[in-house]
């Protein structure tokens, strides 16, 4: 289709009665077309090559539509609307769709935390922004002053595109994709709008945690490889939670002398996955207390190395800790892994105490 030029003659027959039949209209159309179209491809391709919008394809096959797509995935037919919103699709429930159409299933992102990350830093990079960090933080069940631990794998939440419609407002938005109105208040600060009211053709990110895969969702999500980029595909986050769990009895149980008990319990929560390493610090702490009491000096020793490497700065406080642990930690197998930052200062030649007199 080729559109009228600014220097083609007029002519004389009448016009075709079409919108784009007056030129100065048309081209205006033209022009706002195409920067909404460059506009959402640039979004697109910004959202698709972060790591935190996680997604997988699937090819529709005849017959499919959108509601059964959308049961077969996330066991719920309500959730044809992310598939709607996700894909820039504007169709009815139930409306079939074309056979061989490329969908984007939307699914949420999981990441471990590494030393030194802060909610900021991670929303900065997951999210697009490091004041999202308090939604980032409140997905995982944290607070925005409560930094996250390191080795913690979190939970990033998926940032889905949508298009805002002529009767829109940021309440109905957050009660379609959220289910409560109330985090209207949310979606405003996570887009900067600035309690500015929404305007119809406006793109604006809806983070969404409730993204659930039934089992023939999560099959077709590991054949396209999407579980594996997701880091450990939300495994090693639910082997977290179990530990945080565990935790507090494991220390109950070395508080009240249930020492065998607490073995148990200890090396069951080791075997749950990929822990945090504050939190194999601690299980490691309670098990040297433990296999102390039950005269097992070598596990003792054992379980003090790997508290210690767990965390290189713990301190064996003599008012604190007893004599028979003492010993048991300062044998040659417990002592904690050299400190990188002392090894650096001694490399960079740090000058001694007495200035070298």
């Amino acid at each position: 289709m080729s559109f009228p030029h600014a220097a083609r003659p007029t002519s004389s027959a009448p016009c075709a009665p079409v919108p784009s039949c007056t030129e100065p209209v048309s081209l205006a159309a033209v022009s706002l077309r195409r920067s909404w179209i460059a506009a959402f491809s640039l979004l697109s391709a910004a959202l698709a090559s972060s790591d935190a919008a996680v997604a997988f394809p699937h090819v529709v096959r005849s017959g499919e539509t959108l509601a059964q797509i959308a049961e077969r995935v996330y066991g719920r037919v309500q959730m044809e609307q992310v598939l709607v919103a996700a894909n820039g699709l504007d169709t009815g429930s139930g409306v079939p769709i074309t056979p061989g159409l490329r969908l984007e299933i939307p699914a949420v992102g999981h990441r471990r935390v590494r030393g030194g990350e802060t909610w900021a830093s991670l929303a900065e990079e997951l999210l697009g922004a490091a004041d999202r960090s308090d939604v980032l933080a409140l997905s995982n069940d944290s607070m925005p002053w409560i930094e996250p631990a390191d080795g913690q794998e979190i939970l990033v939440p998926y940032n889905l595109r949508y298009v805002v419609g002529q009767t829109d407002t940021l309440l109905s938005v957050a009660y379609r994709f959220l289910g409560e109105r109330d985090k209207a208040w949310m979606l405003d600060k996570y887009n900067h709008l600035k309690q500015k009211p929404l305007r119809r053709g406006t793109v604006i990110l809806v983070p969404i945690t409730q993204l659930p895969l039934t089992a023939a969702g999560r099959e077709e999500a590991s054949s396209s490889g999407a579980l594996v980029r997701s880091e450990g595909a939300g495994q090693v986050r639910e082997a977290q939670r179990r530990a945080d769990a565990e935790i507090p009895l494991l220390v109950s149980d070395v508080r009240n002398g249930r020492y065998i008990d607490a073995v148990v319990r200890g090396n069951k929560v080791l075997g749950f996955g990929e822990l945090a390493t504050q939190q194999i610090a601690t299980v490691q702490r309670q098990l040297v207390e433990a296999y102390v009491a039950l005269d097992a000096g070598g596990l003792a020793e054992t379980a003090c190395g790997a508290w210690r490497k767990a965390d290189p700065r713990a301190i064996l406080d003599p008012v604190e800790i007893s004599p028979k642990i003492l010993r048991v930690c300062t044998t040659p197998g417990a002592m904690p892994p050299p400190d990188p930052e002392v090894d650096a200062s001694l490399d960079a030649g740090a000058p001694p105490p007495d200035g070298g007199r």
